[in-house]
């Protein structure tokens, strides 16, 4: 059974940094693409970024390049999202997905296993 951990979600004033990690188990997870999506409140789930295991293909939603980026350890099997100049429009629950995708990265229906979420308020 695969889960996933997020971690890292806080409060943070407007231009502030956040970085969020999932921690995924078991460790063997061979071929995985791992995701993170948000979901404001009254809003619809959206793509954030994701990274295949092997790290060599990343992805990022348009709007968020330049601010977010993704990254990954296989040795902690754990997948970092770095948030920069953050703003109030990016409070958001943030989750984690994560499945073998053989299609775009950016749909969430591609997603099998999920985390929680961690919860991120930029205030401004």
């Amino acid at each position: 059974q695969v889960q996933l951990a997020e971690s890292g979600g806080g409060v943070v004033q407007a231009g502030g940094s956040l970085r969020l990690s999932c921690a995924a188990s078991p460790r063997t997870f061979i071929g995985y693409t791992m995701g993170w999506f948000r979901q404001a409140p009254g809003k619809e789930r959206e793509f954030v970024a994701a990274i295949t295991r092997s790290g060599s293909k990343t992805d990022c939603a348009d709007y968020l390049k330049g601010r977010f980026t993704i990254s990954g350890d296989n040795a902690k099997n754990t997948v970092y999202l770095q948030m920069n100049s953050l703003k109030s429009e990016d409070t958001a629950v943030y989750y984690c997905a994560a499945d073998q995708i053989m299609g775009t990265m950016r749909a969430s229906t591609a997603y099998h296993y999920w985390g929680q979420g961690t919860q991120v308020t930029v205030s401004s």
